[in-house]
């Protein structure tokens, strides 16, 4: 049985000391691709060093974090369009709207997201969208630019029934985490009657473990528990689960 992890930041200093461990063990579960998605600049070489390292496995996206949108956004977005105009890339992310941690840049991450969006339709490349804080921001705004070309991955969805189908029928998957695993959390509710075909596995790692690693770094090998928990919530077999969501990642990047 083979999945993927389509959200997944091993290059991070979290994995500094065992990372060959952690691949390793991905493998064990059957992880047989894991997507990274970028930050900005200080992380680039060493998520591109981890895609030269396991090429065919870890692969890399290119995008401006929205949470590293500051004073020098524009530089920073100029790094990332020379960087897509270099090379190919899975997708450009991780991408959106964050108006949890700081507010004072919300003008900036909405110009920011509308120029990597852009790129994206440019080079065809599917996007992933952070949106904490955000949902209906991001919504509307990927539905400004859907104009038939436009798809990828709503990452860390913890939203309503309401918006996964709005994210849905604007040509968006639904990449579901460790959040699903949680005990307070009503996601199992919210994708009890949303399709399979609508959604992605993830880790987001080292954020957000599944139980029972919650408060422990995660890594790609637990994407196994969420796997289980989405098979539990659809009443399907774990190998329905993985065969549907692979495909649906397939899809995705191509």
């Amino acid at each position: 049985m083979q999945i993927i992890d389509t959200h997944t930041h091993l290059y991070g200093n979290a994995f500094l000391g065992d990372i060959d461990a952690v691949i390793a063990r991905a493998e064990a579960e059957g992880v047989g691709k894991m997507y990274l998605p970028a930050i900005d600049s200080e992380t680039h070489e060493a998520m591109l060093k981890l895609e030269s390292r396991y090429p065919g496995k870890c692969i890399a996206m290119m995008g401006l974090h929205p949470c590293s949108v500051k004073e020098d956004y524009k530089q920073e977005l100029a790094i990332i369009e020379e960087w897509l105009g270099k090379r190919s890339f899975a997708a450009v992310g991780e991408i959106g709207l964050d108006y949890y941690w700081d507010r004072n840049f919300d003008k900036q991450q909405i110009e920011a997201f509308h120029q990597q969006i852009e790129w994206a339709l440019h080079y065809k490349l599917p996007i992933v969208i952070h949106s904490r804080e955000s949902m209906e921001d991001s919504i509307t705004i990927v539905r400004e630019h859907q104009k038939g070309a436009l798809g990828g991955i709503f990452h860390c969805f913890t939203g309503t029934t309401d918006q996964a189908r709005r994210i849905i029928d604007a040509g968006f998957y639904l990449g579901i985490g460790g959040v699903l695993t949680y005990k307070k959390s009503g996601l199992p509710e919210a994708l009890v009657d949303i399709p399979l075909e609508s959604m992605v596995l993830e880790t987001d790692a080292p954020y957000l473990p599944p139980v029972p690693y919650r408060g422990k770094r995660n890594e790609s090998s637990y994407l196994k528990y969420i796997l289980e928990k989405l098979a539990e919530v659809k009443g399907v077999s774990t190998e329905e689960v993985a065969k549907i969501t692979s495909a649906n990642a397939q899809k995705i990047f191509g």
